[in-house]
């Protein structure tokens, strides 16, 4: 039923001519099932959603806050105290922070210190710290980094979506190669089987000698064996094949059998890869995905830096408050206020310095990964573009070697039904044949794979 779905979901968007739709499942269609329904690539999108979720959490240091705290205390038909303190708190970017509060307390037992006017107090100030947390402080780090955590997992997305496509388009190159073999091995089956027709017939009719049914037979036989094990291959290949295929809400589809590759995928692939202008002598690797995440970490580590520094100077928080009663809000006596400072510093700052000298290690030793990862992926361009045009090189020596093998093997048949030649030779001819087309085989495999390997190296799905 599933690969019946498959083949119904091909039909129809395949482009095409109603002759061939349910027949091909071209590369192209298929690396858009798998960029679209793979259970990997999702799960690679999530690490963007919870970096979006981190981010909102990290902005949520922002967030205004109102607090009540209040108590109250009766004992024996005595109001000991009643304690009522809320305030309406707004932070800000530099560390600065805004305060508005209310404060009412009454008791017979009230601490003198609580004690306000019957209306209640009033308050609106501001808390500054002059040392540590006015740059940068914690909130802004972890709003900064979490900024740059986004832009991380999108280069980690990324990579995980090429590796993946690279693994799914082997799977394609393995199928479509092992199919061609069968193709292959059972028109030669074909052939050997209408040859040891023919010379029965000659056996019968006195022509031939009877030891050459036995030569046809092995050549027979010896077919039957390479079709069967061909076989196999390719039912192995397409169940591989089908580990990459599913649909929406994660629904796993097996591969019809009458469904074949794209026959003329030499001519399409580079095109579907889009790989023509990675063939240039020179690539840019500053959109890279790889350079991009070491990127990302530095900017992550330089942040981290800054704040360690940060941690090198002394606690000064210094803080204002207006103070007046509800009823004379617009009576301005700024005499009625409230002030503080909080300092500290430690004597020695092995702590702070000591983590500070991690973080510096740290992004040294991301900084020469980032110097190592832009050669080696130059080098590996370069080679993989050298490996590319050689391919291209071995395939047409291997065409040719081919077609002049399919002359030769003519030849030789067009002798044979002169009585100028033997089965032996016929035989060893085919042999030549066979072996250089499963070869030519083979080196499109390597070219399509070389392909995708060029591809994955410059990590843009």
């Amino acid at each position: 039923m599933k690969a019946f779905v498959l083949g119904i979901l091909l039909f129809s968007l395949s482009a095409w001519s109603q002759a061939n739709v349910s027949k091909e499942l071209t590369f192209d269609e298929f690396l858009g099932y798998v960029k679209k329904y793979h259970p990997l690539v999702k799960s690679a999108n999530l690490q963007i959603s919870s970096a979006q979720a981190n981010l909102m959490m990290a902005r949520g240091g922002f967030d205004p806050k109102i607090e009540v705290d209040y108590e109250h205390k009766q004992f024996k038909n005595n109001n000991y105290y009643s304690l009522l303190n809320s305030s309406f708190k707004i932070p800000t970017w530099y560390g600065i922070e805004i305060k508005a509060g209310f404060d009412n307390n009454d008791g017979i037992y009230l601490n003198p210190e609580n004690t306000v006017p019957n209306q209640g107090l009033t308050s609106l100030g501001i808390s500054v710290p002059l040392g540590q947390g006015l740059l940068i402080n914690q909130r802004m780090a972890d709003l900064r980094r979490a900024k740059v955590q986004v832009q991380l997992s999108q280069a980690e997305r990324n990579l995980t979506a090429v590796a993946l496509l690279q693994e799914a388009s082997k799977a394609y190159f393995n199928w479509k190669r092992n199919f061609s073999e069968v193709q292959l091995y059972q028109k030669y089956l074909t052939n050997a089987q209408e040859r040891f027709k023919g010379i029965a017939k000659l056996i019968e009719q006195g022509d031939k000698p009877a030891i050459d049914s036995v030569e046809a037979g092995i050549i027979v036989r010896n077919r039957m064996l390479s079709l069967e094990e061909s076989k196999l291959k390719l039912t192995k290949t397409k169940l591989e094949f089908s580990n990459f295929l599913w649909l929406e809400n994660n629904i796993p589809l097996e591969l019809q059998d009458d469904i074949i590759p794209e026959e003329n995928l030499i001519a399409t692939i580079k095109e579907t890869l889009r790989i023509n202008d990675l063939m240039m002598a020179n690539q840019t690797l500053e959109k890279h995905p790889k350079i991009n995440a070491l990127q990302s970490k530095i900017e992550m580590l330089g942040i981290e830096l800054k704040l360690k520094k940060n941690m090198l100077l002394p606690k000064i928080n210094l803080g204002y408050s207006y103070l007046s009663e509800p009823s004379y809000i617009d009576n301005y006596r700024f005499q009625d206020y409230k002030v503080g400072v909080n300092f500290s510093f430690p004597l020695f700052l092995r702590k702070e310095r000591g983590s500070l000298q991690l973080t510096k290690y740290k992004l040294q030793d991301i900084q020469f990964n980032l110097d190592l990862e832009r050669l080696q992926l130059s080098n590996k361009i370069k080679g993989q573009q050298t490996e590319i045009q050689s391919l291209e090189k071995q395939r047409e020596l291997i065409v040719r070697l081919a077609k002049d093998n399919e002359t030769m093997l003519a030849s030789e048949d067009r002798l044979f039904s002169f009585g100028e030649s033997s089965l032996f030779l016929i035989n060893t001819r085919e042999n030549n044949l066979v072996s250089a087309q499963l070869a030519q085989l083979q080196i499109e495999n390597r070219f399509f794979e070389s392909n995708a390997a060029l591809y994955s190296i410059m990590g843009n799905p």
